[in-house]
């Protein structure tokens, strides 16, 4: 388990150093280019990955809850799974989803009352309200506690292009593929689930299917 909390705390160090860069330089909306395919564009997330929704502050705080749920149970079974599987394609894995979960939580917990503004919810209109300028981490404050939104930073543009006009119905038309934004927590726990999947189903030995039993 010591193994996993050592991944698990370098990622979030990097999670957490590069959201509080971007939230304290950027504005909303603001975009850097480093590769045609890699770009650093800011935006906040008020709700899951793929900017799914639960509702409005309420479903902000239920989302809240739920990752606090789903947190306990990996703990719990990282701890229990960690004393049989010593391999390194468990430990790996294991710490960077449960970084990745963790990291996005500190978000939404206490980004409204470190910073001095952010993405708030408009209860009269039902819709989250963006702001202007950029933050300052001064624990001023821009709402209460699970307030905060996840700050998003990482696109890449894999196929940046336009159709040909000679191509039926869609000529000329720009298409994108691969254009959502996301954060190191969200690249950690999808590249920690593929390892994880894989290690179950290719490597029977180091995380076998009677654990699930």
């Amino acid at each position: 388990m010591k193994k996993v909390l050592w991944i698990t705390f370098i990622i979030l160090l990097i999670d957490q150093a590069s959201k509080i860069y971007i939230k304290t330089h950027f504005s909303l909306h603001d975009e850097v280019k480093v590769f045609n395919w890699f770009y650093f564009t800011y935006v906040e997330n008020p709700g899951m990955a793929y900017g799914v929704q639960l509702g409005g502050f309420l479903g902000k705080i239920g989302l809240s809850l739920l990752r606090f749920v789903l947190i306990g149970f990996m703990a719990y079974y990282i701890n229990k799974w960690s004393k049989k599987a010593t391999s390194w394609l468990f430990i790996i894995p294991a710490g960077l989803i449960f970084a990745g979960a963790i990291g996005n939580l500190i978000d939404s917990i206490f980004y409204g009352v470190i910073f001095d503004s952010g993405t708030t919810y408009n209860s009269v209109s039902g819709k989250w309200v963006e702001y202007l300028g950029i933050s300052k981490l001064n624990f001023k404050g821009y709402a209460p506690l699970f307030g905060g939104c996840v700050v998003d930073m990482l696109r890449f543009p894999l196929i940046d292009t336009s159709l040909p006009d000679w191509f039926p119905i869609w000529g000329g038309k720009k298409i994108q593929f691969f254009n959502y934004i996301f954060n190191v927590a969200d690249s950690s726990i999808t590249i920690g689930a593929i390892i994880l999947a894989w290690t179950y189903f290719f490597r029977p030995k180091v995380f076998p299917k009677e654990w699930f039993k």
